[in-house]
């Protein structure tokens, strides 16, 4: 997927701080969202975005993405390892 300058979106995340889905508007852009396409297989990590003080986590599946609060792309290095073990937090 190639990203333009701004893609607002509806998406519906889990949110296991609630324990429940949400749909919340996000804003994916370049300057919040680092994509990885090295590994296209379920369950590996395909982007991590930056929203409100926390940070949305996508899988390559059909799975909902996972917002998690109070950490930040910063936070992990960029880095689709560390996201994935954060994301297997809440497995």
């Amino acid at each position: 997927m190639k990203i333009k300058d701004k893609d607002q979106m509806e998406m519906t995340v889990y949110n296991p701080q609630k324990g429940r889905l949400e749909t919340i508007d996000v804003e994916i852009n370049k300057n919040n969202t680092t994509w990885f396409n090295n590994d296209q297989t379920p369950r590996h990590i395909r982007r991590i975005t930056d929203y409100h003080n926390g940070m949305i986590i996508a899988e390559f599946d059909y799975t909902y993405p996972i917002w998690l609060y109070n950490v930040t792309r910063a936070d992990i290095a960029f880095n689709a390892q560390k996201a994935k073990k954060l994301r297997r937090q809440f497995d």
